[in-house]
């Protein structure tokens, strides 16, 4: 018996990857889609970074429609409630009844989300929530989830880890102090492949960039069938890209 039907809050990354996978083997939901915040300005996903074109390839990837909502920039928080507000009326009188985040441990986050979603209709579900995150890291691996580096905080790890693979090696070389899954904002990721899509998204590696405290990897879609394995593989040479990394 169906219980709800579902919006997943998509970043791009693995948490977000892997709640739409443990969703998918929850029978009692309905995945009803995909719903991101997009820089207008710039048509990239807001925080991450990451081009359109590739979180809509991730939503074809999963079979889901992508829901867009687009912020100005810079966008200020009363004007990110306003747009997400909408997004959830309009959700709403289409009979969506959840709305799904792959928070992990995080109270005041998920205090948040609680409380922007008072009023909508629309109940908020957290998969993922409270599992222990250095076994979390090492199941994704184990399942066949691929994921790049695309955005490292500095000043909580060496820029050295941008562009790299979150793979085992990965969360071997993570110093002590750091989340193995990045919840505190130590890095995020672009997932491009796992048992949650059909099929997966050839990326390349462009070039890096410093920019309001954060190193930032630019991915774009692979589109040629003849591409080295450097340049298709997270952990390959850099290709020229443009600058335009605002998140």
């Amino acid at each position: 018996m169906i219980r709800g039907r579902v919006l997943l809050s998509w970043s791009s990354g693995k948490d977000s990857a892997w709640t739409l996978y443990r969703l998918q083997q929850m029978t009692d939901f309905e995945i009803c889609g995909l719903l991101t915040t997009f820089n207008a300005a710039n048509d990239r996903v807001a925080m991450h970074a990451v081009r359109a074109e590739l979180v809509q390839a991730q939503a074809e990837a999963a079979g889901l429609p992508l829901r867009r909502v687009d912020l100005p920039f810079p966008c200020s928080n009363e004007i990110y409630e306003q747009r997400m507000r909408a997004a959830l009326e309009q959700a709403r009188a289409e009979g969506i009844t959840h709305l799904a985040f792959g928070d992990l441990f995080l109270e005041d986050v998920r205090a948040y989300r609680e409380r922007l979603l008072e009023g909508s209709g629309i109940q908020p579900l957290f998969p993922l929530w409270g599992m222990e995150t250095q076994h979390l890291a090492h199941e994704m691996i184990a399942a066949g989830l691929r994921a790049v580096v695309i955005t490292v905080d500095p000043q909580q790890i060496s820029p050295s880890f941008a562009a790299r693979p979150f793979d085992e090696q990965f969360l071997r070389d993570l110093p002590p102090q750091v989340d193995p899954c990045g919840e505190r904002g130590e890095f995020h990721t672009f997932c491009f492949d796992g048992p949650m899509f059909r099929r997966s998204i050839p990326i390349r590696i462009g070039r890096q960039l410093t920019r309001d405290g954060f190193v930032f990897t630019d991915l774009k879609l692979r589109r040629s069938r003849r591409r080295s394995s450097a340049q298709s593989s997270p952990g390959g040479s850099n290709a020229s890209t443009d600058e335009n990394l605002h998140p």
